[in-house]
């Protein structure tokens, strides 16, 4: 039997042939774009280096402040001033003073207080509630929530938030969302 015979084709080249010659402008481009992915890959690193040492901080509020004394509030009408800063409204009535969230039960909007209808109403959907914080139109499926409300050592009030109340649980019967002024 025959041993079959290689053959290199015409058409092939050996890779000695195939080399490539570089300019010297196409060479320094080279080396600038190699430099420049450098410099933005290291740019990229210590931009994520910086961010992790310096992270974002979220500031919130303290969940916990006084609002002052049971003569600066008017009866019946409801303080705004902690509306913006601290998402609660206080209300003074003949009893006592009671903290209202500023959060409709609805949707999570914030209602406005209308001193002249004499009513909180929440500009997303509509929904009113009370000067009580009671729901009587539009789509909030309940009333608004109250905060504790105590009075500290010094005879400040203070709110707190961690510790809410729900009508429809009966939970505003409890002594600690409703401070008694007499």
């Amino acid at each position: 039997m025959a041993k079959p015979t290689a053959s290199i084709g015409k058409n092939v080249t050996s890779a000695v042939e195939n080399k490539v010659e570089v300019d010297r402008k196409g060479f320094i481009g080279w080396i600038t774009v190699g430099w420049l992915a450098f410099a933005a890959a290291t740019g990229g690193f210590f931009t994520m280096i910086i961010r992790f040492l310096f992270p974002n901080v979220l500031f919130e509020p303290p969940q916990s402040f006084k609002i002052g004394y049971p003569d600066d509030f008017t009866i019946d009408m409801v303080d705004t001033r902690f509306k913006t800063e601290h998402g609660v409204w206080i209300v003074r009535n003949k009893e006592g003073l009671y903290a209202l969230s500023t959060v409709c039960t609805h949707l999570g909007c914030t209602p406005n207080w209308l001193s002249n209808e004499r009513k909180f109403k929440c500009p997303c959907h509509g929904s009113g509630f009370r000067i009580t914080g009671i729901h009587f139109e539009g789509p909030a499926p309940r009333p608004l929530e109250r905060f504790k409300v105590y009075r500290a050592d010094d005879g400040q009030i203070v709110v707190d938030k961690t510790k809410k109340f729900q009508q429809e649980k009966g939970e505003w019967e409890n002594s600690e969302s409703f401070l008694n002024i007499v």
